[in-house]
């Protein structure tokens, strides 16, 4: 008998938190003992995320509500679950890659005495992941939200002994980064996001009286009529929901969290980056996305101030695009050169939503864009980082240019990774070409030029540092590790994975044009069936970016941004008849800008300077004048202060019976007198 949708929304999410507790359990076992009750829940997870994808293709949506908590005004709280074609989607290319990335994980945490905590961690990040995914409410929401920031913090944190060896950064004579303030530093940034997001969440339940999505939408136009009587409220409040996926997703001004989270085991990598965490920002501004676009272009009257979410989403996400993507060409490690195109990418997903609300012809071929490149994304980018820990363990150095592995000794993970890092450049026929194309026609078609302009010129940097660092890490002279002996490929449960995401990538470019035509159609059947909103101009505006002439444009304009790039990395990389050292020391210009892009734009420098030896600065007038104050008056002032009193009270205090009869009495008359002057008596 199949399962009720009821039972498989919440299944979905129940499993893999089932699943965590195991390993806390296994006590004294051996690691992959530990793991397989996680791998197995991730599977009965994933089985229920693919239980639901015949309900994609209705349009339509599930909410499926339980009583939790009752609210002071009346209100209350439900334990629900939202099934719908943007959940759905999310859910499943959630559930496909951790499971893939756990089954991976068997193999690569053998022998950690501390793989308990980390099958524990990852497991309970998977199921607040799916749980944020499927919440019908913003409080649900927001609950997932914070376990997958808690754990996510555990994680980046993994090594918080701070070992030599798990240090990040460097090389010598440059810094380097410790396991253990990695992890703070994503857990203070993205948690000041957060806070944002709470408070806009409060906002909008003050003036909306619901935390449910499908009830912000249904009654929008009631409660932002009350909302526009107080101007700025909106704005304020669009501001502050639009900082938490900022944050999470690693976007400008937020984003330095993100190089430092490498400093975790590979898996955590590839499920940060790929699958999860950077997702949900992308996530919520998509669920988010119809309740202003209904109040910028459909209200009547509307309300100007909306438009902010859509120019933030999209200006943040256009600066992400170029700054990650420029880091990515001098960055020495391989898993921060993925983590700086993952900003990138994100950027890309960022761009498509933040246009999708700019015109009101725009929101389904926005939507549909943006979401088919985080499918896209999360494939190769996963199967790139999976890749990444076999090149690390195997060649024992984190840097691209001391790895020197072989294609021939290792020509599955060479050709898994060259996959990837072609989807990731946006080359054809590969999946990257198709969603990349997707939203360069989409801002062309809508007139949004300098969007246009921006993700193409990060073609050129990503085809740049994809070629340089396959370049330095294959370069076929030495078949050695660092005093490993024989570089060989890795066990096949860890190969495996790769091969299947490396697989996909292909399968998703071969049905590419197919695959947008159907977003599109289905994000235009749920927006107007489902929510109400009049948007067949996202259809026309979709059509309008695959036109025939158009779709030759930007396929010229694409492959000349990719030749463009790839000339000289290739020249420089591949067959080495260039070296990047001699043309940087021959041209001031170019050094300057080197050590602007090693120097991360100088961003992570100035929040260092402002907030971290900001704050170190204050300690000392803070223990002075501060704490020295308040324990002087606590800890030295009311215990002289009671010494005194007692000192005074002893004179008075005979221990003869009648005097204190007489005292006692006192007391009486004026309690008496007093309840009488206060009309009680």
């Amino acid at each position: 008998m199949p399962l009720d949708l009821n039972i498989i929304s919440w299944l979905c999410w129940i499993f893999p938190t089932v699943g965590s507790i195991f390993p806390l359990a296994l006590r004294g076992r051996k690691s992959w003992v530990k793991g397989l009750p996680v791998v197995l829940f991730s599977f009965l997870s994933l089985v229920m995320a693919l239980l639901m994808l015949p309900n994609l293709f209705g349009g339509g949506y599930s909410d499926i509500k339980l009583f939790w908590f009752s609210l002071p005004n009346g209100g209350s709280v439900g334990l629900g679950m939202l099934v719908d074609p943007l959940s759905i989607i999310v859910v499943n290319i959630v559930a496909f890659l951790s499971f893939l990335i756990m089954v991976y994980s068997l193999k690569y945490v053998e022998g950690d005495r501390s793989a308990g905590r980390y099958w524990f961690l990852m497991s309970l990040f998977i199921a607040g992941m799916l749980l944020l995914t499927l919440a019908d409410n913003l409080i649900l929401f927001f609950v997932g939200w914070k376990i997958v920031g808690l754990c996510s913090y555990g994680l980046i944190g993994y090594y918080y002994s701070d070992d030599r060896e798990h240090w990040i950064g460097g090389p010598v004579p440059f810094a380097f980064q410790k396991p253990s303030r990695a992890g703070l530093k994503a857990l203070i940034v993205t948690t000041f996001g957060d806070i944002a997001l709470l408070a806009g969440i409060i906002i909008l339940y003050t003036y909306s009286g619901t935390f449910n999505f499908m009830e912000l939408y249904q009654t929008a136009g009631v409660w932002l009529a009350q909302m526009g009587r107080s101007p700025g409220i909106l704005a304020i409040t669009t501001v502050l929901i639009v900082v938490g996926p900022l944050t999470k997703s690693a976007q400008f001004p937020f984003h330095e969290w993100l190089p430092e989270a490498m400093a975790g085991p590979t898996p955590v990598s590839a499920l940060i980056h790929a699958a999860t965490m950077v997702k949900a920002g992308v996530y919520l501004v998509a669920r988010m996305l119809p309740v202003f676009f209904f109040a910028e272009w459909i209200a009547s009257p509307g309300y100007p101030e909306a438009l902010t979410f859509f120019l933030l989403v999209a200006v943040a996400g256009a600066i992400t695009i170029v700054l990650g993507a420029s880091q990515a060409m001098v960055a020495k490690e391989l898993k921060k050169i993925l983590a700086y195109s993952t900003m990138s990418t994100i950027g890309y997903m960022m761009l498509a939503l933040g246009v999708a609300g700019l015109s009101p012809d725009t929101l389904v071929a926005g939507v549909s864009a943006g979401i088919f490149q985080l499918i896209t994304h999360g494939v190769y980018k996963a199967g790139l980082f999976l890749c990444a820990g076999i090149a690390i363990q195997a060649s024992g150095s984190i840097y691209i240019s001391e790895m020197k592995l072989s294609r021939k000794s290792m020509r599955f993970t060479w050709l898994f990774m060259l996959i990837g890092g072609l989807a990731l450049a946006g080359v054809p026929p590969l999946s990257g070409f198709w969603s990349k194309e997707s939203i360069l026609g989409f801002s062309w078609a809508v007139g949004q030029y300098l969007f246009f302009a921006v993700a193409s010129v990060a073609v050129i940097l990503t085809i740049f540092y994809t070629i340089r660092f396959m370049g330095q890490m294959f370069n076929g002279k030495v078949d050695e590790g660092k005093g490993l002996g024989r570089v060989r490929e890795a066990a096949a449960s860890m190969l495996l994975p790769c091969g299947i995401l490396a697989a996909l990538t292909v399968f998703i470019g071969l049905i590419g044009p197919w695959m947008e035509q159907f977003l599109s159609q289905l994000f235009n059947n749920y927006f107007t069936e489902s929510l109400g909103l009049v948007v067949t101009g996202g259809v026309m505006a979709s059509a309008a970016s695959n036109s025939l002439p158009m779709d030759i444009i930007l396929f010229i304009d694409s492959m000349l941004m990719i030749v463009i790039g790839a000339v000289p990395a290739y020249r420089i990389y591949v067959s080495h008849k260039s070296s990047a050292e001699d043309l940087i020391s021959k041209h001031a210009v170019l050094r300057a800008l080197h050590k602007f892009l090693w120097e991360r734009w100088y961003i992570d420098a100035f929040y260092n300077k402002i907030f971290i030896n900001g704050t170190l600065a204050m300690r000392a007038p803070l223990a002075r004048y501060i704490e020295g104050t308040l324990d002087s008056a606590f800890n030295v002032g009311i215990p002289n202060l009671f010494y005194a009193a007692s000192q005074k009270l002893r004179k008075i205090q005979t221990g003869i019976l009648s005097i204190n009869m007489l005292y006692f009495l006192m007391f009486l008359v004026a309690m008496v007198l007093f309840f009488l002057w206060l009309g009680v008596l």
